[in-house]
């Protein structure tokens, strides 16, 4: 099943007045390069800043951006068509994920829905066959609206206390619920796929499921400036199985996927517009299988600035930034092989996460060992900016 390039379609709804930025490999420069993405083509800003996380550590990164100068690339068009990598020519310019020197950071269990999930996923020990009963076991005792249960609050700690002498407290609970956010390192700098391309699942996964996220952009000194779409896809069974496994279920080759774009905040383009996004998602499989699932950040029980604030402080500190998955309310439960099994991913399934002020973002699922191995670290940009001293300016 093909993947789909078509540059209206990856676009945000109102890519007129949004300040995007991306990057992209150019062959002839053996790198990567940071790229403005305008009306009127794709531009090379390198030369003005070398990483993404420069651009954003800026004063203003939405002004600097539409005022930096550069070489024209081409089209995005161009650039989507040679994308993907299966049909990509390697002498052209293709997409990349659009971060760079960012630490890729996650935060999970921050809506209810996908709280009891998890709590599900531990229970039946990763094992899809007894999530049915465990899942109206577990809604019996807990119920199923706790949006506007306060993390921390004395209502979370009478949940907490009713659970405990019912034997059904679970450590998923305990940071949905409770004062202190699961924050985690998602996946290594620099290993993120963008749009267009495959992303990774392990061989051995029988039970996994995209998650669909918000993604912010944060600086070293911890301002929000931006945000984008991901994908964290996720092991059910790896983590069910035991929660020190997470590592295993949320870190293989290709296994997060960012993009298209980042869009830095501006007057048009606010943290208040991520408070209330809806981030959709459809799976299409290669039999024919169809799935639509949604996110709203309007259920998320921790703000935003909640969570970045929690993750960067006296305690923690990111110099060249991070990036931030806000977590997912979507955990598909929609039976596909068989009835009572769920949803699980197959081969070739093409996933998309959407939203109106951020694009599209699209991959086709693969085995992560049949994905493109990850092998330009933080070493070879050192190197790739090294070559690229003193080269010029030029336009075309």
């Amino acid at each position: 099943m093909p993947i789909v390039t078509d540059a209206a379609f990856i676009l945000p709804d109102d890519f007129a007045g949004a300040a995007l930025m991306g990057r992209i490999w150019r062959p002839d420069l053996a790198g990567p390069s940071v790229a403005a993405i305008r009306q009127d083509g794709v531009f090379d800003i390198t030369e003005d800043f070398p990483t993404a996380s420069q651009l954003a550590a800026v004063a203003d990164p939405a002004r600097a951006l539409r005022a930096a100068r550069g070489e024209r690339i081409g089209t995005l068009q161009d650039l989507l068509n040679n994308t993907p990598p299966d049909t990509r020519d390697p002498t052209r310019p293709w997409l990349l994920a659009p971060i760079d020197l960012q630490v890729i950071k996650a935060a999970g269990v921050t809506f209810a829905i996908s709280m009891l999930e998890r709590v599900i996923e531990e229970r039946a020990r990763g094992n899809p066959d007894s999530a049915e009963a465990i899942r109206a076991e577990v809604t019996r005792i807990v119920g199923t609206d706790l949006s506007q249960l306060k993390p921390g609050s004395a209502e979370a700690q009478h949940i907490k206390d009713v659970l405990v002498s019912q034997n059904a407290w679970s450590q998923y609970l305990e940071v949905g619920i409770g004062p202190d956010a699961e924050v985690f390192t998602k996946a290594p700098v620099l290993s993120a796929v963008g749009t267009c391309v495959d992303a990774g699942l392990h061989p051995k996964s029988t039970w996994n499921n995209p998650e669909p996220e918000v993604v912010l952009i944060v600086t070293g000194d911890g301002r929000i400036v931006g945000a984008t779409l991901g994908n964290d896809v996720n092991l059910r069974d790896f983590e069910g199985r035991s929660a020190l496994l997470l590592s295993k279920a949320k870190d293989n080759n290709a296994s997060c996927a960012i993009g298209p774009f980042v869009r830095f905040f501006d007057a048009g383009f606010t943290l208040d517009d991520v408070r209330r996004m809806e981030i959709s998602l459809e799976v299409k499989g290669p039999e024919g299988f169809v799935l639509h699932g949604a996110s709203s950040l309007t259920q998320i029980s921790r703000d935003p600035a909640d969570i970045v604030g929690q993750t960067i402080n006296e305690n923690h500190q990111y110099p060249d930034g991070f990036v931030l998955f806000l977590g997912t309310m979507f955990a598909p439960i929609q039976d596909r092989a068989a009835k009572g099994q769920g949803f699980t991913h197959v081969e070739g399934d093409l996933v998309t996460v959407a939203t109106p002020k951020l694009g599209r973002l699209t991959n086709r699922m693969r085995h992560s060992g049949d994905c493109e191995p990850w092998r330009f670290g933080l070493a070879d940009l050192f190197a790739a900016l090294m070559r690229r001293k003193g080269v010029g300016r030029s336009s075309n």
